[in-house]
């Protein structure tokens, strides 16, 4: 029964917090798309990959491998029995390919269709993804853990002055791909601006624009606005434009045309005098004649009578220069603007520097630089230089690099454009120039809009083009070697690279981690958990404190208090309560819109990027009931700072206290008055607790408790609005209608877990929370999990603690007990272990399981039976016998009453030594179950029958239950249509001459419970009623139909014999629970790190 909760808060939550799990299930979904057809499949995930390694052509281009689509079949073992048999939760992959044979035309080399063949083919397994959001590998529960990596785009940094003596800030930017050669950019002391190609040598930027088709002309034009000088009289006249003013003494007076002095002679012009200037219409004054020494050419000046270029672009006006000009007639220079305050001319320097003419010489420097080893020639060069940003197969930067330039560098790209284009280099060396220029500040890399999430399905798609990219080398070999013509598609793919790949990734790679599932807590956090380490990630050794530290922009999105205390503190993080990603990657957190100071019910979902600007208030700041803020000041942040602000200039609110911390840290009460460190602490320990023998839900609690247990895929939830059908301890059966499983008649069947052992050893069983003819809503829980009570997480115990001393027991951090605590079992746990034994086939014979070992006493072998297997729910202690097994020893000279032995006994006197398997030191308890596993071929003994046999039963009854639920719930189907109507005859009953119903009688539902379903066809009176009843009965027949095959197959899944590894006969398994008492040693704390 409920108890009534009475709740303390102040404020509605707006929204409820999402799914837990939501990101790792949605992630995968979208990798598979499994329920999607063919047809409607998007560029993204598996599709992605298929489309981005396909069409794959052979060397010579006469034949191309085509992918037409991929399906994914039905598992062959569900999740238990991938637990049991100690197998991987997989599912079969075909993938429709298209083989095309062209011939090709010798002289014009036009290409004609000779052949075309199209073939399913088998391409592996993938692993699934379980409802929990676990995988299965090996019949072990793995989690991928997402990864938090530098985001792909641009950056802009800056050396804050330490790499150079002079101290100079020294200004560079990167641009990183999802995949393809980096491109970074550096200015050096001498303000030149140097480009690297994969972290090689660097070279003049001007080289990487020439090899882009930029000549030296474009190149300033690009990145410099004109300026004109007049030759007049020998004076030299500077024109006067809005941009151009520069810190100058005036060199004349500089006079408006009405003849009025703006600037007298001597002046400093400052930028009001300037504007004064423009006002006045003042278009040119004169500057002092050696001032066009530093300035340079905006384009080559040449004699229009000679045609002699007197100047290059970018050359110095140097005397001689203006000399020259001046004797050949040119009154107007075009320079380049270099001597603002905001401007300089460190692009024309480095023209200055760069040796290459054009286009064809810069991109033959270029791969002289990336590849020294190689002659260059002009097609070799231009192909290479292609490839490196502008070939798709080379280069991605992904829709996520893509979106981030288009808004670093205010570009309107489509998203599909992930090649670099000419505009993206252009521009950001333009920005980085004026970030130098002007002193700007440097991007932040440890901001959560420079770093995003690799869930996992980006992480295995990842993988999969790894693989696939392997057998793409492999295809191109064998097309090139055989005679395609001949060939069928089969026999060019060979789906080993990809498996490969892929097992080692869910097997071995440090984002697959063997899943921590003390408690479900530690389930869900664990999946929640982002890992900064990992392939293309940090090191520990490597990583700094700044990108450990908390960061403004983690308000709302990642947690400042759950982390690890070890090496790992900051590195490894969690989501907060109400964070989502979103396609990009980007960790986004919602706010309710606010305008003019009125709060509406509007959500946003804002990444940290587009949070910069607003002002937002806290979620406890009161509003009145015109949903206007109460007061006319407000608590607020902006740009991370907390400041008191008019409630007209908010324009966010927070959702939720409670959404800057996780769902760990949201289960501490009373957060806000904890010390940091002692929240992490508590945070941390809750998720060491161990499932008690009886869960107790916390006197105080925060609220999320129901939140955690239902989706931890601890409890067994309701998948829709049904009714319970039935309850034990084992099961749940329930009617859900026609809207869920219409093959089985809407009604499921829920086997609950017993004495599951988890990866940690602990305890899991569930219990049922509901009785027959409980109506269920969806969502509802149906069973209690373990450290679950009454749908809610319940951890520990509530306890009454008292903080004194006590004759120096409790010094420091010892904690005092009462000796009730241990007799009542308050704190008594279950933990089981699972021992195995195999019997193989060795050099010298086959091993035995057997109750018949040598040397050993009757007392020993108490409780094997027959077949040398321990009996379940026999007590065991160390150095008990578990399986009888022995393994035959090599032959030895025999003594002559040996082998007068082996003469009259045979075989039976052979040599044999003892190797059965044991209960090791420290462990004591009962045995729980016993499961024995036989090769296919190999005959079962004695238990593996008794096993099965009563395997077999326990299915007859469930089947039976099954299909009485049904003929239940279409019995109420059939009285909904024929409540009321009369029926045409009389009906009989069991008994000899016994009437139940007479004719033309209303059907009484008492009298339809007791005559069979198939019975009921065609007595009623009216034709309407016994087609509808006739429709009832015909769907019953199909579903009991339905039914009876699972669960044949389920009896065929029993008696078949297993795949076991090779060399191995038989297999058992013994699980032994252990009840743990608390004891010295063990560790006491208290929500609030209080250990």
């Amino acid at each position: 029964m409920n108890k009534l909760i009475k709740t303390f808060g102040r404020f509605k939550e707006s929204i409820d917090i999402p799914h837990l799990l939501r990101l790792q299930l949605d992630s995968y979904d979208k990798f598979l798309q499994t329920d999607v057809s063919p047809s409607m499949r998007t560029d993204v995930g598996l599709e992605g990959v298929f489309r981005s390694v396909f069409p794959i052509h052979d060397f010579n281009k006469t034949a191309t491998l085509e992918y037409v689509s991929y399906d994914i079949g039905q598992p062959k073992y569900d999740v238990d029995e991938c637990i049991a048999k100690g197998l991987t939760f997989e599912a079969p992959l075909r993938i429709k390919v298209r083989l095309a044979v062209y011939d090709v035309d010798e002289v014009s080399g036009s290409r004609t269709i000779h052949d075309i063949k199209e073939q399913d083919i088998y391409f592996g397994t993938i692993p699934l993804i379980t409802s929990k959001g676990t995988f299965l590998i090996n019949g072990t529960e793995r989690v991928i853990v997402n990864q938090l990596q530098r985001s792909p785009g641009i950056i802009f940094e800056h050396d804050s002055g330490k790499t150079h003596s002079s101290h100079k800030i020294l200004y560079s930017s990167r641009i990183i791909p999802m995949r393809g050669s980096w491109l970074d950019f550096d200015f050096d002391h001498k303000d030149i601006l140097y480009v690297r190609i994969d972290r090689r040598r660097k070279m003049p930027a001007t080289i990487l624009l020439k090899a882009m088709g930029m000549s030296t002309d474009d190149i300033l034009s690009y990145y410099y606005r004109p300026e004109t000088f007049h030759l007049e009289d020998g004076k030299v006249l500077r024109k006067v434009e809005e941009y151009n003013f520069r810190k100058e003494t005036a060199y004349a007076d500089i006079v408006a045309p009405d003849g009025a002095i703006v600037v007298a002679a001597g002046k400093p012009l400052t930028k009001g005098m300037w504007k004064r200037m423009l006002k006045a219409g003042v278009s040119f004054y004169e500057v002092r004649p050696e001032s066009l020494e530093t300035e340079f050419a905006a384009q080559d000046v040449v004699d229009g009578t000679t045609g002699e270029v007197i100047a290059r672009a970018g050359d110095p006006f140097a005397a001689a220069v203006v000399e020259k000009c001046i004797a050949a007639g040119i009154t107007a220079l075009q320079a380049i603007f270099t001597s603002g305050a905001e401007v300089s001319s460190s692009m024309r320097d480095t023209l200055a520097l760069d040796k290459s003419e054009d286009m064809e010489s810069a991109q033959i420097d270029i791969y002289k630089r990336l590849r020294p080893s190689s002659p260059p020639t002009p097609e070799i060069s231009a192909t290479f230089f292609d490839n490196l940003f502008r070939n798709p197969d080379y280069y991605d930067l992904s829709p996520v690099g893509r979106y981030k330039l288009n808004a670093r560098l205010g570009l309107e790209l489509p998203i599909d454009h992930r090649t670099l284009s000419n505009e993206d280099i252009f521009r950001s060396i333009k920005k980085l120039m004026h970030l130098k220029d002007t002193h700007g500040p440097a991007d932040d890399i440890d901001h959560l809009g420079n770093r995003r999430v690799r869930p996992v399905g980006e992480l295995v798609e990842n993988q999969y083009r790894i693989g696939l990219v392997r057998m793409e080398r492999a295809i191109k070999e064998r097309m090139s070697l055989q005679e395609v013509a001949t060939l069928m598609p089969h026999d060019l793919v060979n789906p080993k690279p990809v498996t490969a790949v892929l097992k080692e990734f869910f097997g071995t790679s440090q984002l697959s981690q063997f899943m921590d599932q003390t408690n479900p807590l530690s389930e869900v956090t664990h999946k929640r958990r982002l890992s900064a380490l990992g392939p293309c990630g940090l090191t520990r050794e490597r990583a700094g404190f700044e990108v450990r530290d908390v960061h403004l922009s983690h308000y709302g999105r990642i947690c400042p208090i759950e982390t690890p205390e070890g090496p790992n503190i900051g590195l490894i993080v969690s989501l907060t309560t109400h964070s989502v990603v979103n396609d990009y990657g980007f960790i986004e957190t919602p706010y309710r819109v606010v305008r003019d100071g009125y709060v509406t019910d509007e959500i946003q979902y804002m990444e940290a990027s587009t949070e910069t600007g607003h002002i937002i208030a806290q979620a406890n700041a009161l509003i009145g009931e015109d949903r206007r803020f109460a007061s006319t000041h407000v608590e607020a942040r902006e740009e991370g700072e907390f400041a008191i602000i008019p409630r007209e200039e908010v324009t966010l609110m927070d959702i939720s206290p409670g959404q800057i911390v996780s769902i760990s840290s949201a289960l501490i009460p009373f957060l806000e008055h904890d010390d940091a460190n002692r929240a992490l602490m508590g945070s941390n320990m809750q998720r060491q607790s161990v499932p008690l023998l009886a869960a107790e839900k916390p006197l105080i609690g925060t609220g999320i408790e129901g939140i955690v247990a239902r989706d931890s895929g601890s409890c067994l939830l309701a998948e829709g609005d049904g009714e319970i059908m039935y309850v034990d301890a084992d099961r749940v059966i329930i009617s859900y209608g026609e809207g869920l499983y219409p093959e089985s008649g809407g009604v499921k069947f829920y086997d609950l877990q017993k004495f599951h052992k988890s990866n940690q050893n602990s305890c899991f069983g569930q219990k049922p929370r509901v009785q027959i003819g409980d109506l269920v809503k969806k969502g509802a829980v149906l069973a209690d999990g373990p450290a679950i009570r009454d749908g809610e997480l319940a951890l520990g115990k509530n306890l009454l603690v008292a903080f004194m001393p006590w004759c120096g027991y409790n010094y420091e951090d010892s904690i005092l007990i009462s000796e009730r605590m241990v007799k009542e079992d308050v704190y008594t746990s279950i933990h089981i272990e699972e021992f195995d034994v195999f019997a193989r086939d060795t050099k010298l014979g086959p091993e035995e399981v057997t109750r018949d070992i040598p040397n050993v006493g009757e007392e020993l072998l108490r409780n094997l039976d027959e077949s040398g297997i321990i009996r379940i729910g026999a007590h065991v202690k160390p150095d008990d016998i578990l399986v009888g097994k022995i393994t035959p020893k090599g032959e030895t000279q025999l003594t002559p009453e040996e082998r007068l032995l082996r003469a009259i006994f045979g075989d039976k006197a052979r040599d044999v030594k003892n190797s059965s398997l044991k209960v090791p030191p420290g462990i004591e308890g009962t045995v729980i179950d016993v499961k024995v596993f036989n090769r296919r071929s190999g005959e079962k003994d004695e238990r593996t029958l008794a096993i099965e046999n009563a395997e077999l039963e326990r299915i007859d009854q469930r089947e039976g239950q099954h299909i009485t639920a049904l003929t239940e719930a279409t019995r109420r189907k059939i009285w909904a249509e024929c409540k009321g109507k009369s029926i045409a005859k009389s009906l009989m009953g069991k008994r000899k001459g016994e009437v139940l119903l007479e004719a033309n009688q209303p059907m009484r539902e008492d009298v339809l419970a007791e005559l069979p379903i198939k019975k009921l066809a065609g007595v009623f009176a009216a034709k309407e009623v016994n087609e509808a009843v006739k429709q009832c009965i015909d769907l019953y027949d199909l579903q009991v139909k339905f039914i009876k095959d699972v669960y044949e197959s389920k009896r065929g899944k029993v008696t078949e014999g297993d795949d076991l590894p090779p060399g191995v006969i038989k297999m058992a398994k013994v699980y032994v629970a252990v009840k743990r008492k608390l004891n010295v040693g063990d560790k006491m704390a208290g929500r609030h790190g209080n250990k």
